[in-house]
């Protein structure tokens, strides 16, 4: 069929006479030969007959997996009935009431077979029940815009003061701490399920660090985490996903100390955590350099 038929079909379809000249006038191109079909009377409007030429095209049937047995496709009533037939059809020699037992036998498993198949099949396709968001809370601030620090929890006054100190001993911070955030996950109290919690979680940890460089221009490039990362505080720990001194959620490297509320006690923890604050503090003035140098124009 060519493009002048189909043609036709449309403005047909539409309601629209297509006329055709009988004899060829004159300096007239000749019309253009094609086989045309005779034309049968609508037997519905014009814009139905249209919409039915723009879906024409045949849905895609869908395909059962090879893998899966007829039985697990057909219902307990269409496979008795099947059972049925077969028994009839392969009976028909035979005289009524006379069916061999060895052939009920086996037609009554194949049944028993397809209906447990059919079971099995209904409790495959059960979707998995949505699981609920992890619960967490931590603590954040940020060091001149660059180095962030968190801990797990409500950071205490007391606290404060204990890590405004260490970071003035070490010549990273001088005078008081920015101000502290805290933020807890969900941020609903009456959160809904959600189908990978992990993720959700790393997911709004990651855009509230966002949102918090967006607003406050942050350039960060190093996380100060005080805390142990292991059981005590799950779920942070696969949640930071800390390997080799990174963390792969917040693509920062770490710098990881104790927790503050157990150097608030004693000076020896404070003491064996003082060679750790001198190296942070050799690498704050490094990062400080790298970052205070003009940029040079290679022209």
């Amino acid at each position: 069929m060519n493009q002048e038929v189909i043609r036709r079909h449309y403005l047909e379809a539409m309601g629209i006479t297509a006329w055709a000249s009988k004899y060829q006038l004159p300096n007239a191109l000749p019309t253009e030969a094609c086989e045309w079909e005779e034309s049968t009377p609508a037997q519905m409007p014009p814009r139905e007959r249209l919409q039915a030429l723009l879906d024409d095209a045949p849905a895609p049937r869908r395909k059962t997996p090879e893998s899966q047995p007829a039985e697990a496709i057909a219902s307990p009533s269409a496979a008795r009935a099947l059972l049925l037939n077969e028994l009839k059809d392969k009976s028909g020699s035979e005289k009524q009431g006379q069916v061999k037992p060895n052939h009920v036998k086996q037609s009554q498993a194949k049944q028993v077979d397809a209906q447990s198949v059919t079971a099995e099949s209904a409790v495959d396709v059960t979707p998995a029940a949505p699981a609920k968001p992890l619960k967490f809370s931590l603590s954040c601030l940020c060091l001149n815009g660059r180095w962030l620090v968190l801990q797990a929890g409500k950071m205490s006054s007391l606290e404060q003061q204990l890590l405004a100190n260490l970071l003035q001993a070490a010549g990273i911070q001088q005078g008081e701490l920015p101000e502290v955030t805290h933020f807890t996950w969900p941020q609903m109290a009456n959160a809904f399920a959600v189908e990978d919690p992990l993720d959700e979680a790393r997911e709004g940890l990651a855009a509230f660090i966002a949102g918090r460089v967006s607003r406050q221009d942050w350039q960060l490039e190093r996380l100060l985490w005080w805390g142990e990362l292991g059981a005590e505080q799950a779920p942070l720990d696969r949640i930071l996903n800390v390997s080799e001194d990174q963390s792969y959620t917040l693509s920062l490297p770490v710098w990881q100390g104790p927790a503050l509320g157990s150097l608030l006690d004693g000076t020896t923890s404070k003491r064996e955590l003082w060679p750790a604050l001198q190296a942070l503090s050799q690498q704050w003035k490094n990062d400080n350099s790298t970052t205070a140098e003009p940029t040079i124009d290679g022209h």
